[in-house]
């Protein structure tokens, strides 16, 4: 476990409220990537964070190597250099161990379109497995749990929260703050101790339900001409 899981685990002991066990288990994932267009620029680190009954299980972090330079605005952001990503798996090699990690459970991201959109870009390109839960956008939840804030970025949402934070804009530090962003969220919207169905949290996020595709991999077809 992290320095920053052990942190938030004292924290979460220290606060009341949270000695009522919420009974949920979902996965918090983050990308960090070389820009802002799906399936032009590249992710170059994937993290997730297994949730389960409000403590981390599991983590999944890996730095990907995106095939091409690192921008340099990009790497202003997330501090992550071409140097750091050189020799690391490349995205097709990292998609089935990612879903696998996901399973079924339910998947959490703030602004959760963006990172999602990246993943289908990959998925659909490499025809690779992808997490079969649905996915929730902590970022229109946010604005009806906790009206009046300045703003709605994962920062002040933290701060407000005063949830203990490290470095931001990593995809494993990011997913961990995600993730208890929506356990803290889930907590206040519960009614005696029973998290809302997952149905009453899509209609919170006020968009349609978002899941990764399903792809089955059509074989290749045998080249004839070639064997001749």
């Amino acid at each position: 476990m992290s320095q920053l899981l052990k942190t938030c685990s004292l924290w979460l002991k220290r606060i009341p409220a949270f000695c009522i066990t919420i009974s949920m288990r979902f996965v918090a994932f983050d990308l960090e990537t070389t820009g802002t267009v799906p399936g032009v620029d590249q992710i170059v680190e994937i993290g997730a964070v297994r949730f389960v009954n409000g403590q981390p299980e599991a983590t999944y972090s890996t730095l990907v190597d995106p095939r091409r330079p690192i921008p340099p605005g990009a790497s202003a952001v997330n501090h992550i250099t071409d140097d750091m990503v050189r020799g690391k798996p490349f995205i097709e090699n990292l998609l089935p161990s990612f879903s696998e990690f996901c399973g079924d459970d339910i998947m959490i991201a703030h602004n959760a379109p963006f990172d999602s959109q990246f993943l289908i870009a990959d998925i659909k390109r490499h025809e690779s497995p992808a997490p079969l839960g649905i996915i929730l956008d902590t970022l229109p939840i946010a604005r009806k749990v906790f009206p009046g804030l300045p703003n709605y970025k994962l920062g002040t949402l933290v701060q407000h929260l005063k949830i203990p934070t490290t470095d931001f804009h990593r995809a494993e530090e990011d997913a961990t703050y995600c993730g208890y962003l929506f356990e803290q969220m889930v907590r206040r919207i519960s009614i005696g101790g029973q998290p809302p169905q997952v149905t009453n949290l899509i209609a919170l996020t006020g968009k349609p339900e978002i899941r990764f595709p399903q792809i089955v991999r059509q074989p290749k077809q045998m080249d004839l001409f070639g064997l001749l």
